[in-house]
């Protein structure tokens, strides 16, 4: 079976697909429900649905929500095609991003055609085919050039974070980099056949925007649970790291095309706070009580935690903590290595050169 969809947009806080598989393979059964409240670029609801399993995905990130969904819905790929060649042919722009920024990122026809796409996106996403859109957008919206055939839109840059303006510019013409005049239908085409072209599970589950630590974020959770007469039995989940706060800021170019502002966004709303040990712990703890709530006894927590060397925190400790009078008790806590370069949070958010810190995976039950 074919994982790539899970790749359709890199995300900085991935935590690699063999961890959720490896938790569903051991305690997975037909028809359990599956939720992570931090649910981020979608990797555990995407295991869910390679097991048949329904799942619901939380995140107060707009980019966290529009992946998650690209990866348990149902779609085809001529669907993908057809709906972008009718924007593209009859979406007229209202508003196209100015400043030196935006000269330098992308090609003036090639932004023309995106403002096009984000436009039709912002008034209606309600459909299979546009979510999936949606999702293929952001994870070309912004990357590096090859020399091969274009996979993105812009001018150099990474592909899991976007570079803020500022850097970007001076990056762009030090090295005389001009934004590529891609053929954005031909990478939209491209994408769709390899991210949707595959024969997968069908998908179903429920994803909101929203805070976890929040009663109201979990009320829609219960009404979407009592309405498919369900309760969770699995909780997987990679809970932010201590210290680690800038997700918004990192995102602000796929947040804009989500309706954001055209400059950085450096709000924290809806995230879990960092300004003490004491209240990160009871943050995570009216996590842990919400996701008991709508879980049945004898559930399982699944938990990848780790910390970043500018918190000197033991990792283990704060999870240990967090999960004192709660309903859940730990079970097993084992070493999940040291983060791979690029791909986990630690690696992602420390600037420093020293040693990185170990994750761990903590695995608790609903008494």
């Amino acid at each position: 079976m074919s994982f790539n969809l899970n790749a359709i947009c890199p995300y900085f806080t991935m935590f690699p697909l063999d961890f959720p598989m490896g938790v569903l393979e051991t305690y997975g059964n037909n028809n359990q429900w599956v939720l992570d409240p931090f649910c981020g670029r979608g990797t555990t609801n995407f295991a869910a649905r390679i097991y048949g399993l329904p799942s619901i995905g939380i995140d107060s990130s707009p980019v966290a929500v529009a992946l998650t969904k690209a990866k348990i819905i149902n779609v085809r790929v001529n669907q993908i095609i057809q709906v972008t060649e009718k924007i593209l042919s009859r979406q007229e722009v209202s508003n196209i991003p100015q400043g030196e920024f935006w000269e330098y990122a992308f090609d003036r026809e090639v932004l023309v055609n995106i403002c096009k796409i984000r436009e039709a996106l912002l008034k209606n996403c309600d459909s299979a085919a546009r979510i999936a859109l949606r999702a293929i957008m952001l994870g070309a919206l912004h990357g590096p050039m090859y020399n091969t055939s274009p996979s993105y839109f812009s001018n150099q840059c990474p592909r899991t974070y976007a570079p803020k303006p500022g850097y970007a510019v001076r990056f762009w013409k030090e090295r005389k980099l001009k934004p590529p005049k891609v053929d954005v239908m031909s990478i939209i085409k491209k994408r769709a056949e390899r991210y949707y072209g595959q024969d997968l599970p069908r998908g179903y589950g429920f994803v909101v925007r929203g805070d976890s630590t929040s009663d109201k974020t979990f009320a829609r959770v219960k009404k979407f649970l009592d309405k498919n007469n369900a309760k969770v039995s699995i909780i997987i989940t990679s809970p932010p790291y201590y210290g680690m706060k800038t997700y918004i800021a990192d995102q602000w170019l796929r947040n804009w095309f989500l309706g954001g502002p055209e400059t950085v966004d450096y709000s924290t709303d809806g995230q879990i706070r960092h300004s003490s040990k004491e209240l990160f712990v009871n943050e995570l703890r009216k996590v842990w009580n919400n996701v008991a709530e709508v879980s049945v006894e004898g559930a399982i927590l699944a938990v990848r935690f780790g910390g970043i060397n500018e918190r000197k925190v033991e990792p283990e400790k704060l999870i240990e903590e967090s999960l004192k009078e709660t309903a859940w008790e730990i079970v097993e806590v084992r070493s999940a290595g040291f983060p791979k370069k690029g791909r986990r949070q630690a690696d992602t958010f420390s600037k420093s050169k020293k040693e990185m810190v170990e994750e761990i995976d903590v695995i608790a039950v609903k008494r």
